[in-house]
């Protein structure tokens, strides 16, 4: 028996050149497939609103009108991350080849980290305006969607923390809002008013996604990336699937690496070559809201309060078309660590460690009991490998023998290559630890960032998104896990001018955490006196 031939889901810029090249049929296929699911009646299971609806609303089973649980199938702050969501496009993709003529459709991916996006931003086809296909020009179906019929948040118990949607809604990217509520659509209609040319909201979405992407800071003449390139590539060297895959792990892992002095009753680091872990879920957090709705916190321009797209919650992220193709690459880079740890055909769990509970983060998803212990074996609901068996962990490992595809060569590929020689020696540097921040009073997603002051002049470390629940206050499980943390480097910069620094950092060291209204908190005092007169939520900060 001959083995079936791999399906190859390339770079969505390699499809962009090829349509310029005259080679138009992979892209017209992939346009005439999304059009297809999209136009489909939304009960039928293959419609874009039925499968989009699997990852957060319409909520259903144990999760309508119950805050104990998420609501939404997706699995977040948890272990089944990466498995969900590969089992998750592989159904978007075959529903794609289900429209007629699209047999051969492949799901392509947005290389997130490549030269194009790192220079140009998102790839144009995903924020066309338009596609000519089969000499009729249409909307192009990759830019946004249109909803069928109306979803109604029945989580949320506060009005002003409301995320339904009506009938005809069409979704939102930054730097517009997508609140539709009844005590926030006025402000929505007001804000997304100040907006009204497409053509300048694409470069304004294009350009917050390059601040995203190219964020560093230039000290002794050395560059030093603290942006989400970066990052991606960070989260190649977590040394097991346990911390890569999620972020409760992986502050878990950072947190128990301290220990305290003895001596001076300060925080340390018992390894002294210990490097904080980057989960997976941390890079894939920052595109959500890169393209949902929040700035990366800077000094050199003004940002957009207000920005309130739906990529930025997860609610309705996978509403949008853009969802599919950023966590391809997701799946992509999952497949990376793979190959660079030696675990195509096998993932090890750390038994009962904090990312491995269905209470971890959000909640149970519906078919899940409160305080079960997730495993390879956990089913991943919806998603079944037949008509009485849903798939689990153990059926998705590796791509290529079990679900027949694999990826073109891409960015990161020789990043995560096992024969790489050693790598150079980082910039030396400390680690910022910010913890105890409580979600719960936070409307929506947030970022947290750190920032190095020096002689008057902001340096910005690095921003961790938080990708989290619009109503997290009104969310049971939620009040269990309302501490967010996050880690940044701290350059230690061996030079006269920056001695007084390492003498004495938190005299240097800033936080700020801005959610969807602006400027909630942080260490910068002269911000503090713009922001509400009591901080809505607080933080710890420690240097180690």
């Amino acid at each position: 028996m001959t083995t079936p031939k791999l399906k190859t889901r390339r770079s969505l810029i390699d499809l962009q050149i090829d349509y310029t090249n005259g080679i138009k049929e992979p892209l017209e296929n992939l346009m005439r497939a999304w059009k297809g699911i999209k136009e489909l009646d939304y009960t039928d299971d293959n419609s874009f609103f039925k499968i989009g609806g699997y990852h957060g609303e319409p909520f259903r089973g144990g999760g309508w009108g119950n805050a104990s649980y998420w609501g939404g199938y997706c699995n977040h702050g948890n272990i089944l991350f990466p498995t969900w969501h590969r089992v998750y496009l592989l159904r978007l993709e075959r529903a794609l080849q289900s429209i007629a003529g699209c047999a051969d459709v492949v799901l392509p991916y947005w290389d997130e980290t490549d030269e194009s996006s790192i220079l140009y931003g998102i790839p144009s086809c995903l924020t066309d305006e338009n596609f000519v296909l089969d000499n009729e020009t249409i909307a192009n179906p990759l830019r946004s969607f249109v909803f069928p019929r109306n979803i109604t948040d029945n989580i949320s118990q506060d009005p002003s923390a409301d995320y339904s949607k009506p009938k005809n809604y069409e979704t939102k990217r930054y730097p517009l809002s997508g609140l539709m509520g009844p005590n926030d659509i006025a402000a929505t209609h007001a804000h997304n008013a100040l907006f009204p040319k497409y053509e300048d909201n694409v470069k304004i979405l294009n350009n917050n996604v390059k601040d995203w992407l190219n964020s560093h800071i230039v000290v002794n003449k050395v560059t030093i990336p603290t942006n989400l390139v970066q990052k991606f590539k960070d989260c190649l060297d977590a040394p097991n699937f346990t911390v890569f895959s999620n972020t409760s792990s992986a502050a878990q892992w950072n947190g128990e690496r301290q220990t305290i002095d003895p001596v001076t009753g300060k925080p340390m680091v018992d390894d002294p070559n210990f490097k904080a872990v980057v989960s997976l879920e941390s890079p894939h957090n920052s595109i959500h809201l890169a393209v949902g709705g929040c700035d990366i916190p800077s000094y050199n321009k003004s940002p957009i309060p207000g920005a309130n797209g739906d990529m930025g919650e997860n609610d309705t992220a996978a509403l949008d078309p853009i969802f599919y193709f950023h966590h391809c690459n997701i799946d992509r880079v999952f497949w990376l660590w793979q190959k660079k740890h030696g675990a195509t055909d096998a993932l090890e769990i750390i038994p009962e460690y904090p990312g491995t509970n269905t209470i971890d983060n959000q909640g149970p998803t519906p078919g899940f009991a409160p305080n079960t212990w997730l495993t390879l074996d956990s089913p991943l609901e919806p998603f079944k490998k037949n008509e009485t068996d849903y798939y689990n962990s153990k059926d998705c490992i590796n791509i290529e023998t079990q679900l027949g595809y694999t990826y073109s060569q891409g960015s990161m590929d020789d990043h995560a290559s096992l024969f790489l020689a050693k790598k150079q020696d980082e910039f030396p540097s400390r680690i910022i630890k910010v913890s105890k921040i409580n979600k719960a009073p936070i409307r929506g997603s947030f970022t947290v960032s750190a920032f190095m002051n020096v002689n008057g002049e902001k340096l910005h470390l690095g921003t961790e998104a938080i990708l989290s629940r619009w109503n997290s206050q009104f969310c049971a499980n939620c009040q269990t896990h309302l501490e967010v943390k996050a880690f940044f480097k701290l350059p230690i910069i061996e030079t006269k001018l920056f001695s007084a620094l390492n003498e004495n950092p938190y005299e240097h060291v800033e936080i700020e955490i801005h959610g969807r209204d602006g400027f909630i908190n942080g260490t910068n005092k002269s911000k503090l006196l713009n922001a509400l007169e009591k901080p809505v939520t607080g933080f710890h900060l420690e240097i180690i």
